[in-house]
């Protein structure tokens, strides 16, 4: 009665419990399948979309398209869909999170759900988090959409226009994250339309969702262009720093990630500046660069955030631990690390187009994901992007232990105890995977390890190269692998390794090897393969009767998911296993946030050093403050999001209108309301309603039009006396319009109209690119309207809606004074230079920047009534 209450009770189980009838029914289906020929097989794709075509709808195919895309795998992959790999992709169907524990084959579960949206036509993005995985999986399960018809596209780094553009246009792209998204400013950046490569965004599914949804989704995607900052005062300020003393001069709180100078810090800087107040106007630059060299140095650590190789700063992952090449952390905070290990200190950057995750998966008419740790996050992906979480059963009975924590005095003392656990593991053959927080930590048990003689891999991001072939043989007898984090692998630890892996090395370095031949070198390849296939059989029997594998923690994470993808490589598919956690009272988590209870027991008790606590309490008083500080982040992240929301509106309302534009033909109707509004503004400012007429201002708005919308104009004031506002308008409006149309016979109108367009996207450009700048300039400021009892939110929202209709009253006016005086000349086509915040290595072509020229002889553009060779075209 009690499991029947349970059950009752649990959405999860009802939903599984729905699904489970569909699954039945595509499982009648598969005698069905199997005797048809491949012929047969492949004919049902034209078949299913030629019903779509008629009004059926895709849960009315699913049954059958999921039958015919397994009975395929079957015959493409030698793969044979487990029901609860049916469960997963119906739950990815609905635009679900499917969480599948770590080996339950994620990957080909995402190729029924992938399939059957594919057939609208309309294109599937496959979401993965690195270059290796997208290749891989596009090509393996690549054979699957081939054989049923569909194309397959990649979209990676290095890639070129062509064939992005060819890949977008596939029924089913793979690609990362970071391209996606780069692809989308890029298209948004456009001048022709011509140069867009993605299509509208239809359904995405994202592999490892958790990492790039929630981990990812704090920092935004940039593309930016060099600023013209020097870069003297980061140098100045990584000496000065140093100087200055820890808690008497300023205080640093590590929960908050924050540090804040005091009175007496504050004093003493102005001291070695010889500046009278800090806090001056005129210093706010000098400010600036303090509190980045201040963060660089109190809050940002060599070896855990980031590393220093070949002479620059490379910013480590803190969730996967691999290196981010290419990115960059923004508002001068990398210049000041740069300066702190003095290296070269690369200019700031100007922001050219941005866009963080959050905003731009939630685009997706559909989205979807999977991972093995979602269910700890479900909160924040139902609030933020409207996604469930749906637990899928394993395929096989979980056998992984999973033992309680053990907590030490001393992290020095920890470590003692984890290297003589993993000596005693490893010499009885049972595999050891040890993750520990950061590259340092790694290091400090490599140390150790080495010292005691005890044969590991190290795979953190100094030595990720390798890193598939080092996961995969993590299960062989014998194995001690030390990871940094294990987030977004993507490569199964096969216990007793992985015969592939082993073949394909063993291959390369072969004396008979002959990469010219390609017959010779494929029986090469399967005399090892049935080599290593013996060999790992045997090895997998005997790691299995050792307990399959072990895995150490070193330290808990402040996220329960990390900790819980760690423990997820161990018992796999039904495999043994086991996972305990080693902590100390020295730990951050611990440290920061809950030692005290734990503390007080070890005291009570008397306990030296080197004698832990395990117990069960202890395991939950951990997990309790993860889930604290899985709250605050939370609440972090929500916060940035309502900001950021702010943003988001604004970039859709541009962005729209900046696509009208690009794929429009003919923008007269749009110039001529442009030229309606600019006039109207202007009477509006120099003629104002409610000022009676002999205080209007007509020299004034004699003087604006001649610079905007009616150059050259012959009008005196006397010409406007003497008449009403409106007629007054409707004057100055006919003879604006009169002047569009002799410029319009002067250039000819396909001309005129291509200027218009040219014009107007440079000018939206421009001008958003100085609003992105101004918007940062209001957020970083917004928080001391608390100080006036404002809400800063509120604040930031009134600030920046005014500053948006500023900016659209700037372009407004700026393409009204341009098309006026602008004339196109032939000009070399010229490459603006960008800098992408997460590439890994050169610079990914970009948009080709067509400019606009001013003759030398036009009237000037500034409005100075010159001509361009006398006034700003004058050579000095």
């Amino acid at each position: 009665m009690l499991n029947f209450l349970r059950n009752w009770l649990d959405d999860n189980s009802r939903e599984i419990k729905r699904l489970q009838k569909i699954v039945n029914q595509i499982n009648e289906l598969e005698t069905q399948m199997s005797v048809l020929s491949d012929a047969q097989l492949q004919a049902k794709t034209p078949e299913f979309k030629e019903r779509l075509g008629q009004g059926a709808t895709l849960d009315d195919l699913l049954p059958e398209a999921f039958a015919v895309a397994r009975e395929a795998s079957k015959r493409v992959l030698g793969m044979r869909h487990f029901d609860v790999q049916l469960l997963g992709g119906m739950v990815l169907h609905k635009g679900k999170i499917a969480e599948m524990r770590t080996g339950e084959g994620k990957t080909l579960v995402a190729t029924l759900p992938v399939y059957l949206n594919a057939l609208l036509g309309k294109g599937v993005h496959v979401v993965t988090v690195n270059d290796y995985l997208a290749r891989r999986d596009s090509e393996w399960m690549g054979r699957l959409y081939k054989f049923l018809g569909l194309s397959v596209g990649l979209i990676v780094h290095g890639l070129s226009w062509d064939e992005r553009k060819h890949s977008y246009n596939c029924d089913v792209t793979y690609g990362t994250n970071n391209e996606f998204g780069f692809d989308y400013l890029r298209d948004n950046m456009a001048l022709q339309a011509d140069q867009l490569v993605q299509r509208q965004l239809h359904y995405a599914i994202v592999d490892e969702v958790d990492s790039i949804l929630i981990d990812e989704a704090r920092t935004p995607l940039i593309i930016s262009g060099q600023a013209d900052k020097a870069t003297d005062l980061y140098f100045t300020f990584a000496k000065l720093v140093p100087r200055l003393h820890p808690d008497t001069d300023y205080t640093v709180d590590e929960k908050a990630h924050t540090v804040v100078l005091t009175e007496e810090g504050v004093a003493r800087v102005e001291q070695m500046l010889g500046v009278e107040n800090l806090y001056d106007d005129v210093h706010m630059e000098l400010t600036h660069h303090l509190n980045q060299a201040l963060k660089a140095h109190a809050l940002m650590k060599r070896d855990r955030d980031y590393v220093v190789k070949d002479g620059e700063v490379i910013i480590v992952d803190e969730f996967t631990g691999r290196l981010m090449f290419g990115r960059r952390y923004s508002d001068g905070l990398h210049q000041a690390i740069e300066a702190k290990e003095g290296v070269r200190v690369e200019r700031e950057s100007q922001t050219l187009a941005t866009i963080t995750f959050q905003n731009y998966f939630r685009m997706y008419e559909k989205l979807a994901g999977m991972t093995g740790t979602a269910e700890t996050e479900q909160e924040e992906f139902r609030k933020i992007y409207n996604l469930d979480v749906v637990v899928i059963p394993t395929n096989k009975p979980m056998a992984r232990r999973e033992l309680p924590d053990v907590v030490y005095k001393t992290e020095q003392s920890k470590f003692k105890a984890v290297v003589e656990e993993i000596a005693q593991k490893h010499a009885t053959g049972q595999p050891v995977l040890v993750g520990t927080i950061s590259i340092e930590k790694s290091e400090v048990l490599h140390e150790l390890l080495r010292r005691r003689g005890i044969p590991h891999q190290v795979l953190n991001a100094k030595f990720h190269e390798k890193e598939a072939e080092i996961v995969a043989q993590a299960g062989r007898l014998g194995a001690v692998t030390i990871a940094t984090n294990m987030a977004g692998r993507g490569t199964d630890i096969v216990l007793g390794g992985n015969p592939e892996f082993l073949a394909q090395a063993e291959l390369r370095t072969h004396s008979a090897y002959d990469p010219e031949d390609p017959i010779a070198t494929g029986k090469l390849y399967q005399q090892l393969l049935a080599k290593y296939e013996q060999q790992c059989a045997e090895e997998h029997r005997r790691v299995v009767e050792l307990g399959g594998l072990h895995i150490i923690g070193t330290e808990r994470h402040e996220s329960r998911r990390i900790d819980n993808q760690l423990r997820g490589r161990s018992g796999r598919q039904g495999d043994p296993g086991s996972s305990q956690f080693f902590s100390s009272l020295e730990d951050d988590l611990m440290r920061l946030f809950g030692s005290d209870n734990i503390a007080g027991i070890m005291d009570k008790l008397g306990l030296e050093e080197d004698v832990p606590i395990e117990h069960g309490l202890v395991t939950r008083s951990i997990e309790s403050a993860q889930k604290r500080v899985e709250n605050r982040n939370f609440d972090t992240r929500k916060h940035v999001l309502e900001y950021d929301d702010v943003m988001n509106q604004q970039r859709e309302v541009i962005y729209r209108q900046r696509m009208q534009v690009l794929l429009g033909e003919d923008l007269k109707d749009v110039v001529l309301q442009m030229i309606t509004d600019t006039v109207s503004a202007a009477v509006e400012v120099y003629a104002p309603n409610g000022v009676i007429p002999e205080e209007w201002d007509l020299e004034g708005l004699l003087t604006n039009a001649d610079q905007v919308f009616l150059p050259e104009h012959e009008l005196q004031v006397e010409d406007l006396e003497d008449i009403g506002r409106e007629a007054l308008r409707d004057l100055l409006l006919e003879k604006a319009l009169a002047a569009y149309e002799a410029r319009e016979a002067e250039l000819g109108a396909e001309l005129l109209r291509e200027l218009e367009r040219m014009v107007l996207l440079r000018m939206v450009d421009e001008k958003w690119m100085d609003h992105l700048d101004a918007m940062d300039q209001l957020r970083e400021g917004i928080g001391l309207r608390a100080y006036g009892q404002k809400n800063p939110l509120v604040e930031y929202k009134f600030e920046s809606y005014q500053m948006f209709q500023n900016m659209i009253d700037a372009i407004r006016e700026d393409v009204v004074r341009y098309v006026f005086r602008v004339n196109v000349v032939q000009a070399p086509q010229q490459q603006r230079q960008t800098i992408e915040n997460k590439y890994q290595d050169e610079a990914v072509p970009v948009p080709v920047r067509r400019e606009v020229k001013v003759g030398r002889n036009d009237p000037c553009p500034c409005g100075s009534g010159k001509k361009y060779k006398k006034c700003c075209g004058k050579v000095s």
